[in-house]
């Protein structure tokens, strides 16, 4: 219960901070999981809401979102259901997190274009994402 009153944590992580306290009783672990899943305590819905959240104020894009998701455990259906619901939002979050980088200003060599694409997917965004947000136009967002 002390680990679930700070955050939200996924099954996976739950069970592996309970393990390492508690590593003589493993059986016990998966029943008492079981308990808070069902009094819903914890819910892997919820940490992905949350932690997706979390990384969007912290400009982080969609790619990597995901693939922190599947480390902590979360389904793929349920990972593919929260990131896609923010489709439209994945957008906007490449051209602020360009623009807070950056600056105001387009690139206007091929060089600089590609150096900022770069940074953009090494904060995970999708190809699609990074290629919409250098094609808008600043007004889009004002």
């Amino acid at each position: 219960m002390n680990f679930l009153a700070m955050r939200e944590h996924s099954a996976k992580e739950l069970k592996e901070k309970l393990g390492r306290k508690y590593s003589a009783w493993p059986q016990l672990l998966d029943a008492v999981i079981q308990a808070l899943i069902e009094q819903n305590l914890q819910s892997d819905e919820r940490f992905a809401t949350a932690f997706i959240a979390m990384r969007q104020r912290q400009g982080k894009g969609s790619q990597l979102i995901r693939l922190e998701l599947r480390e902590r455990g979360i389904s793929a259906e349920l990972i593919n259901a929260c990131v896609d619901e923010l489709d439209t939002q994945w957008q906007s979050l490449a051209y602020d997190a360009r623009r807070k980088r950056f600056g105001n200003e387009m690139p206007q060599d091929q060089r600089e274009r590609a150096r900022q694409m770069r940074f953009l997917q090494a904060r995970g965004f999708a190809s699609r994402h990074i290629q919409q947000a250098f094609n808008t136009v600043d007004t889009d967002y004002c």
